[in-house]
């Protein structure tokens, strides 16, 4: 049953983004794969809330329990837009190793919790604190290509997505770690790929917190030019 939802993922997946290739015909492939992801996104991260916070059970206390079916169906939802995903990078050649690494170790932590049968909570929990970001992160990118990231808007977005990354991924993040670690349900081999998911969860804060320091200080020297503009034109009336 998982099998044939993946699958069934999979092709929808794949039928979504060929709706948008000749709804949007005149953008290119990127554009309507990253539609997707942002649809994907938004979807799972409602998903895997409801699965979280309503359905149960909770994954600090309960990891390592056996899945139930809305998990399943949450995981094999997640994994087959992976799968599409993956498939789409090969092809296109769009995405560095970092970002591989990250889809491959993702597929492979989903392959696992449905095969074994357990570990579904605290995979879901995982997957929702993926993904939260991963909706300003398309944002980000349309707005860089409608032409509209270099304002207010921009910054609202990058200012949103840092905190959220820091707060939910690494912060809540790291709690969950712990706890999938410190629980004796938990096997052994989900536990090392908890350490390898959220290896590369700091690798992505690095380059965040690197970004973020960039940006603010071009802010900061871009604010001070206009400063000494502003106090140059005073002077000279």
């Amino acid at each position: 049953m998982p099998a044939l939802q993946v699958l069934c993922s999979l092709v929808g997946w794949f039928c979504l983004y060929r709706w948008f290739c000749r709804t949007f015909a005149q953008r290119g492939p990127e554009w309507n794969c990253r539609l997707v992801t942002l649809t994907h996104g938004v979807f799972i991260v409602l998903l895997t809330a409801y699965v979280l916070f309503i359905d149960g059970p909770w994954p600090f206390t309960h990891a390592g329990t056996e899945n139930t079916e809305l998990q399943i169906a949450s995981m094999a939802v997640c994994l087959g837009y992976f799968l599409f995903d993956l498939c789409w990078c090969v092809r296109h050649h769009t995405e560095g190793p970092v970002m591989m690494a990250h889809h491959a170790g993702s597929i492979a932590g989903i392959l696992l919790a449905l095969l074994m049968g357990v570990s579904g909570c605290e995979t879901c929990a995982v997957i929702f604190g993926s993904e939260i970001t991963n909706p300003l992160l398309q944002s980000r990118w349309f707005l860089r290509r409608l032409g509209l990231y270099d304002g207010p808007l921009g910054d609202a977005v990058d200012l949103l997505f840092i905190s959220l990354f820091a707060t939910v991924r690494v912060g809540v993040g790291g709690i969950l770690f712990y706890r999938e670690l410190a629980s004796p349900r938990t096997t052994l081999v989900m536990k090392l790929g908890g350490v390898a998911m959220y290896g590369l969860a700091w690798v992505f804060m690095v380059d965040i917190a690197r970004f973020g320091f960039k940006k603010s200080r071009a802010k900061y020297k871009k604010w001070r030019e206009n400063n000494k503009l502003k106090d140059g034109i005073k002077k000279s009336d």
